[in-house]
């Protein structure tokens, strides 16, 4: 077994391998297979990741695992490249793109407010073009033309790394083997799956005694599948939460935080200044205990079908709360409303996958420049689950006291709401005389 530690630096504008634990070796049996294809694999470590990367084996591929570090707070990463290197990968790496996801992806959607369907954060849709991005860029070292995903048909992540994939390199090719038949005969189902992981001593999260899937990042962790498909199965319930302890068993106390914001990008918790990923594990720490942020939804997928998700992010509901009370002190009034409007569609196209598009690269041009006057500073109280303003401040501050009050005084004229309601009110005085209504 030969053991290479490799460093590598791509252009600022591609995501920066800073961190590579690189495994080459040859597994028992291997010299039966021809490898003649070469072929990265998004590699999670999980249950559909472990067998495809043995089926792809089988397949003829020389498969080089990639597991792209997102800041996954509950997974053992040096168990995952023991993983890839035991199950037959010709090599396996991290690719730390942790600091990126927070700064270039998820910040920007949160400069949007971008919430799908009104609730979730899109904290899984997210990742998933970094990830391609992450992907492709070690295909393209390795001389593979082939990039393989562990996603179903029947979900959203499908159409999220093979839009992603292919916007970047148009001659790639995308295997996603639960959209081939031969893969699907040998593993109808997750029973299957487990049970031969479990034949293969291949350990996985998903068991028969814990039947539900979990994805894990910095910006939250969600679960599926399993008993949650079930609408009468209280999902907070059952599922182990690994970033948030439940409201319940929050402290009785409330606590403050304190969040800064220059240009619509959060700074500072608490007045110490962070990088983007700091920002949001300090978050996630002290929501967390707050039992902040978690959710239970039914949602539309992209491919037609609901389904049910339950999903918590400490950090990111802490950032998006405070993020909008800044704006309620320095954003004009219907630049806010125009993006409000196109909030929603902002949110599909990040949760159907069309990131890199001309539309989607517009639309981040425009939030650049409708934040330029988000800066300033919250503090929201946290209490068992809830999240209140306690203290807000701009620079940029529109709102004026004296304009507001409702006292005598300021600058507010009232004598000239006169002239501005007979206007505005002119059209209904004419539809009121010609197409008079019942009342």
């Amino acid at each position: 077994m030969l053991v290479t530690p490799v460093w590598l630096d791509y252009n600022a504008s591609l995501a920066k391998i800073v961190r590579i634990d690189l495994v080459l070796f040859h597994s028992p049996g291997s010299g039966s297979r021809s490898m003649s294809k070469k072929c990265v694999l998004a590699y999670s470590g999980g249950l559909d990741t472990s067998v495809i990367l043995g089926w792809l084996q089988d397949e003829g591929y020389e498969v080089h695992a990639v597991y792209v570090d997102l800041g996954q707070p509950c997974e053992d990463r040096q168990a995952i490249l023991d993983k890839a290197r035991n199950c037959g990968a010709a090599s396996s790496r991290i690719v730390d793109t942790r600091e990126e996801l927070c700064r270039d992806f998820a910040f920007p959607v949160l400069q949007w407010q971008a919430k799908y369907e009104g609730l979730y954060l899109l904290g899984t849709s997210i990742a998933r073009p970094l990830i391609a991005k992450a992907c492709l860029q070690v295909a393209r070292e390795v001389g593979a033309r082939a990039y393989a995903h562990g996603a179903t048909g029947k979900g959203n992540d499908q159409c999220r790394f093979q839009l992603a994939a292919e916007a970047l390199d148009a001659n790639i090719q995308v295997i996603a083997p639960w959209r081939i038949e031969r893969f699907r005969s040998a593993f109808p189902g997750r029973s299957e799956m487990i049970a031969y992981c479990e034949r293969n001593q291949i350990p996985v999260k998903a068991t028969v005694s814990k039947p539900y899937s979990s994805d894990e990042n910095v910006l939250h962790i969600s679960y599926e599948a399993g008993k949650l498909e079930d609408l009468n199965v209280n999902g907070v319930k059952i599922v182990e939460f690994g970033m948030t302890v439940s409201p319940e068993a929050a402290p009785d106390k409330s606590e403050l935080v304190t969040v800064d914001f220059e240009r619509g990008v959060p700074v500072a918790v608490n007045g110490k200044r962070l990088s983007a990923l700091e920002i949001v594990t300090e978050l996630n720490r002290i929501g967390g205990r707050h039992g902040i942020g978690r959710i239970d939804v039914v949602e539309n997928r992209f491919v037609g079908m609901k389904s049910r998700g339950v999903y918590e992010a400490p950090g990111m509901t802490i950032l998006y709360a405070a993020h909008r009370y800044v704006e309620q002190l320095t954003m004009d009034r219907d630049l806010m409303h125009l993006r409000d409007r196109l909030a929603p569609e902002v949110a599909e196209m990040v949760y159907y996958g069309f990131w890199y598009c001309p539309k989607f690269d517009a639309l981040l041009a425009f939030i650049r420049d409708a934040q330029r006057t988000v800066t300033g500073s919250v503090t929201l109280e946290m209490y068992k689950g809830n999240l209140n303003v306690a203290a807000r401040s701009s620079p940029n501050n529109l709102y004026d006291e004296a304009i507001a009050t409702m006292e005598g005084g300021g600058s507010y004229n009232q004598t000239d709401a006169e002239g501005f309601l007979r206007i505005q009110g002119l059209p209904a005085r004419v539809q009121a005389r010609i197409t008079p209504r019942a009342y």
